[in-house]
């Protein structure tokens, strides 16, 4: 019986995911029924202030934000899959597993301290064709 429940859990496990951390400011693509047939993608883009479960099936990750001046934080379960992508635009800093402490900080304080963050391509070696 639980190698079926094993077997399922592994099938819906999504694979390529970016490295996502907290203090990484991310943008996540879900997807929110509408009409009957229809589906929209909405984009959420804040800072991960905390990731949970780890690499687990059930694994979430909460992404706050500020819009006029209120925070705003959600929880998106990483392997659902209403989540269509999730991508990293800025790794940041940190020395603490969780950011709670953003929700108080105003200004600079609410900063942090940012990564160099560069996708590199990588060519690969040329083959003897090719000279």
């Amino acid at each position: 019986m639980s190698t079926k429940l094993e077997t399922f859990i592994k099938s819906q496990i999504k694979t390529g995911l970016p490295e996502i951390r907290p203090g990484d400011t991310i943008r996540v693509y879900q997807k929110i029924p509408e009409k009957e047939d229809k589906e929209k993608i909405q984009t959420f883009e804040g800072i991960v202030i905390a990731r949970k479960h780890g690499k687990e099936a059930g694994a979430t990750i909460t992404v706050r934000k500020v819009i006029s001046g209120i925070g705003v934080e959600r929880i998106f379960p990483i392997h659902s899959p209403t989540i269509e992508k999730i991508e990293v635009l800025k790794k940041g800093k940190v020395k603490r597993a969780k950011l709670y402490y953003l929700r108080k900080a105003k200004g600079k304080r609410a900063r942090l301290k940012r990564k160099e963050f560069r996708e590199i391509a990588v060519k690969e070696k040329p083959t003897i064709e090719e000279k």
